[in-house]
Formats: C-alpha cells, sequence, structure tokens
C-alpha cells in the first residue's frame, strides 16, 4: 500500500517508538535498578491506584478496541455498548470475591492457588493452557497496530510486527514492571488523544455532532434493545452482558498479567480502588471508539473505503481517516 506519511510524520512515529524505549531504560537503571524479584515482577509493591488503573485498561484494550470497536459501530452499529453493563455487575465481583484471595496467599502467581486447592497437575494445565491463550492473544495484539501502520505509512504488516514486538520486548525485559506500567500510561494518553482527534474533526467536517447522528440513525446504527434468545444473532443484551461477564472475569479477576498488576499497590484496598478506576476508564473507552465508527461512518457514507480498494479490512478505517482528513 502507498505511504502517505511525511518526513515529520515518520519523525513522530519514531518519537513514539523512542519513548517507550527510554522508559525501561529509565527505570532499568534508577531505583533498586531491578535487582531484586519483587521490584522486576511486582514494581516493589510501589505503585499508586491511578497508572495501574491505566495500565489494567490498556492491556487487553488498547489497539483491539481503537480499530475493532470503531469498526464494529461503523459496519454493524451501537449494540455493543451494552457489554458496559457487565462490566458494572463484574467490577464488584472482581475486587471483593476474587482480589482478596491472592492478596491472602501474598504470591506473584494467581496458580499457585489452584495447586493449593487442586494440586499440582491442575495448576500445570491451567498454565499450560494460559500461555497458550496469551500466545494467540499476543499474535491478535501485534497485528492490530500493524494493520494501521501498513494502511497510512505502506510498511509491511510483517515489518511493522518484528518492529512493534522487539520494542515492546526491549522496555518489558530490562524495565520490569514498572517500565510496562509506565509505558501503558504514556501509550493509553496517546490512545484517548487519537479518539478525540478524530471526534473533533468529524465534528468540524459535519459541521456539528447531528449531522453524524442523522446518517447513523438512516443507516440503522443505532441499536440498543435487542433481547433475542437466537444464537446466531451478532448481539444480544444475552450475549453481551453473559459473554462479557465472563470475559471481565477472566480478564481482571483471575488473569495473571492482571493480577500481577493488582499486586504491585501497597495494599488490598488499593488494588480494589484501581479495579474501581478502571470501570469508567473502560466506558468511556468503549462510548468514545463507538462513536469514532458513527463519526468515520458519517464521512465516508458515499464512498465505502473497502469496497474502493483502498484499504484491506475495515479495522484499517481509523488510520485511513486521520490520514484522509488530518494528513497534508
Amino acid at each position: 500500500m502507498e505511504s502517505t506519511f511525511d518526513d515529520w510524520d515518520f519523525a513522530v512515529l519514531i518519537t513514539i517508538l523512542v519513548i517507550s524505549a527510554m522508559i525501561g531504560l529509565y527505570y532499568r537503571y534508577t531505583g533498586g535498578k531491578q535487582k531484586t524479584i519483587k521490584e522486576y515482577l511486582m514494581a516493589d509493591q510501589s505503585m499508586t491506584t491511578l497508572p495501574v488503573a491505566v495500565s489494567l485498561m490498556a492491556s487487553f484494550m488498547s489497539s483491539i478496541s481503537l480499530l475493532g470497536v470503531s469498526s464494529e459501530s461503523y459496519q454493524f452499529g451501537t449494540m455493543f455498548c451494552v457489554i458496559n453493563l457487565s462490566y458494572i455487575i463484574s467490577t464488584p465481583i472482581a475486587a471483593y470475591l476474587f482480589l482478596p484471595v491472592f492478596y491472602r496467599m501474598r504470591s506473584m502467581s494467581v496458580y499457585e492457588y489452584l495447586e493449593r486447592r487442586f494440586g499440582h497437575s491442575t495448576r500445570l494445565a491451567a498454565s499450560i493452557s494460559y500461555s497458550v491463550q496469551m500466545i494467540l492473544y499476543m499474535g491478535i495484539v501485534l497485528y492490530a497496530p500493524a494493520l494501521a501502520l501498513e494502511a497510512v505509512t505502506g510498511i509491511s504488516k510483517a515489518t511493522a510486527i518484528l518492529v512493534i514486538g522487539i520494542i515492546c520486548t526491549f522496555y518489558s525485559t530490562i524495565g520490569g514492571l514498572k517500565a510496562v506500567l509506565i509505558t501503558d500510561v504514556f501509550q493509553s494518553l496517546l490512545m484517548f488523544c487519537g479518539i478525540y482527534s478524530v471526534i473533533v474533526v468529524a465534528a468540524i467536517k459535519a459541521g456539528g455532532l447531528s449531522p453524524i447522528w442523522q446518517v447513523a440513525v438512516e443507516r440503522n446504527r443505532f441499536e440498543f434493545a435487542d433481547f433475542s434468545l437466537d444464537p446466531t444473532v451478532r448481539h444480544t443484551w444475552w450475549s453481551l452482558l453473559i459473554g462479557g461477564m465472563v470475559t471481565y472475569l477472566s480478564l481482571y479477576g483471575v488473569n495473571q498479567v492482571q493480577v500481577q498488576r493488582l499486586l504491585s499497590v501497597r495494599d488490598l484496598e488499593s488494588a480494589q480502588a484501581a479495579l474501581w478506576w478502571v470501570l469508567p476508564i473502560l466506558c468511556i473507552l468503549s462510548f468514545s471508539t463507538l462513536f469514532t465508527g458513527l463519526a468515520i461512518l458519517y464521512y465516508y457514507r458515499n464512498c465505502d473505503p473497502l469496497l474502493e480498494g483502498r484499504i484491506q479490512s475495515r479495522d484499517q478505517l481509523m488510520p485511513l481517516f486521520a490520514v484522509d482528513t488530518m494528513g497534508k
């Protein structure tokens, strides 16, 4: 795909990658210099609530939400927003039922609980299953930003995946959990800036928010009340509530990546507060990305870029919109 980036665009991209790497270097050579397991894996339990909350959100809701959820509302509508109700229901369950168990154990591994309760073979089976799941998930996480970079830079997906993977591995390996948490905060700020830049530019192009709403209504993208029991329907209240609760609890209740972050604060109350902070952040991200999809729908209402062959996937819509409206 032909590049639409100029030298300044590449300079900004490289700066973002360099800052991420520098955060890793900073935490490698400051503080305890990552010489103890507690500092490397648990950030010395010295992190504050809000950075941990932002990192919890970013761990599983970054590029996938930015590209995928906006594409969802562009193509199918707003029904997906019902999943936010499952977050509201699940947060107290994770905070007051699951999290205290891991704090009482004082262990860095969630799978130690399985070993104590059911034996070593159960722990081993769960650990292997989790490792396979995360390897597959990392492939998706790397693929999403690679799609965006391919859409606007002309860089192949394989090259983008390699570069992103190397940078992430670098700062995580040398900087430990502290570097991961702070880098998540930095990249989350960039992500929200990108989302609201799209919304503001789209509103300016449309002459306000009303035309965007009008086109969304005309194209039948507003949908909030599908209570069908048909399992073949894309999204219903039941699939989003039940499926959303299972997904939330698997991620924020027992996932090793998330529990390890929650254990990086000083006490259980701070960890529970971090989970409660995640709730509004997730909801804001969800509604914002859904609206970006509607804004992009308005802009391309008469010329779908996928049908025109300008992109290879609707997951590339947001970066294409940014180039078309904010590029040279």
